[in-house]
């Protein structure tokens, strides 16, 4: 099985502090003496700095303005990606967008949402994957999906962690019967919004209660500070390999100061669109995590993917037209994703405030990977 080990160095420093003394001289002569005196000054001690409230957004670290209910959990909404299905609805109002490969080299989407209640209309809305599941787990935001594999069904037993699957509750969703009409599969056509999130949660009675506090789901430099400047180069953006059949492309808009996504078509690459308003898909932040991804043993007929996450990995991030080379890490199903600096002293990289999209990419992929200095598959190895 193919592994990528992060190496670990601890780095100290040593400092040390001299401080030199001085005396004070007596002068006398043979018709007089003088003693010399000293008065005590009095010092204003220097006031304590006030420390700067931080009161973030966890999804994207932009400081909350209220337009978002503190203490309330975040929603994940998994979506269809195949390509029949495009395009699909409310991703450009998604705070974060993952998107990984699944079975027969397909992605999925996931888009995670600050407030359930301003969602728009979300879809098509597909079963649930546990390589999704597991990276978000430590936030534990409320799951949308229909339906879910036979090892997501194992987590979410294992977590206690019913909520929220088509098969119990039918009324969360609709189908779109213009699509139906249109010949769309039905699994391509469900859909759901905030007004009906927010009448299942209160039939249901659903705990939506999460004191996230200042953490957030990415180290994000504090929106009170001055950006991060990622530090190997200037990029125009990145085009993402995720199998034959399914590419993603990030291309930097430097009025906007954000990467336009697209994908792969019969035509080459067509932009990603929102149906709900026409916009294309646009992120502020870009990270590519490479890991070993592959069949899980025993489901070869379904080709059910299991993305490996405990061992850490290399990847890149973007973000205002530059990137940097990173390292990542996971650890058990319950601990953060972490991103550090490709050095081996652990230090975290700080994402910048915004939206993020980030791609989870097979190592088998690497060498396929567009860099500017074409260095991804060699940096990957």
């Amino acid at each position: 099985m193919k592994r990528l080990i992060a190496a670990i160095a601890v780095c100290g420093l040593v400092a040390s502090a001299f401080v030199g003394c001085g005396g004070a001289q007596t002068s006398t002569t043979t018709q007089s003496s003088s003693t010399a005196t000293s008065s005590k000054v009095e010092v204003t001690p220097e006031p304590t700095p006030t420390p700067i409230p931080y009161n973030p957004n966890p999804l994207t670290g932009l400081e909350n303005d209220g337009s978002y209910p503190e203490g309330q959990r975040i929603t994940a909404i998994m979506v269809n990606n195949i390509k029949e299905c495009r395009p699909q609805r409310g991703l450009s109002d998604a705070d974060v967008l993952y998107e990984i490969k699944v079975e027969g080299g397909i992605t999925r989407f996931m888009a995670l949402y600050s407030d359930y209640n301003t969602m728009p209309t979300v879809g098509p809305i597909r079963s649930a994957r546990d390589q999704f599941f597991r990276l978000v787990l430590p936030f534990q935001p409320l799951y949308v999906h229909i339906g879910e594999s036979v090892v997501q069904k194992q987590y979410i037993a294992d977590y206690d962690y019913s909520e929220w699957n088509y098969d119990s509750i039918n009324n969360m969703f609709w189908r779109d019967q213009n699509r139906l009409s249109q010949g769309y599969a039905t699994e391509h056509t469900a859909y759901t919004d905030g007004e009906h999130i927010a009448a299942t949660i209160a039939s249901e009675g659903t705990d939506m209660e999460r004191d996230y506090g200042t953490s957030t789901l990415f180290n994000f430099v504090p929106y009170y500070e001055p950006a991060y400047v990622p530090a190997d180069g200037e990029s125009a953006g990145v085009e993402i390999i995720h199998s034959s059949g399914y590419k993603t492309k990030m291309d930097y808009d430097a009025s906007s100061n954000q990467y336009l996504m697209s994908q792969n078509s019969s035509a080459g690459y067509t932009a990603t669109k929102d149906e709900n308003n026409g916009e294309q898909l646009a992120f502020d932040n870009v990270l590519v995590l490479f890991t070993d991804i592959h069949t899980y043993p025993g489901h070869e007929q379904k080709d059910l993917q299991c993305a490996v996450y405990g061992d850490g990995g290399v990847g890149y991030y973007y973000n205002a037209g530059r990137y940097e080379k990173i390292r990542w890490t996971k650890g058990t199903d319950l601990d953060v994703l972490r991103i550090m600096k490709d050095d081996g002293t652990e230090t975290p990289v700080q994402l910048n405030c915004g939206k993020t999209y980030v791609a989870v990419v097979d190592i088998d992929e690497a060498i396929n990977f567009d860099l500017p200095d074409q260095q991804a598959a060699s940096d990957a190895e």
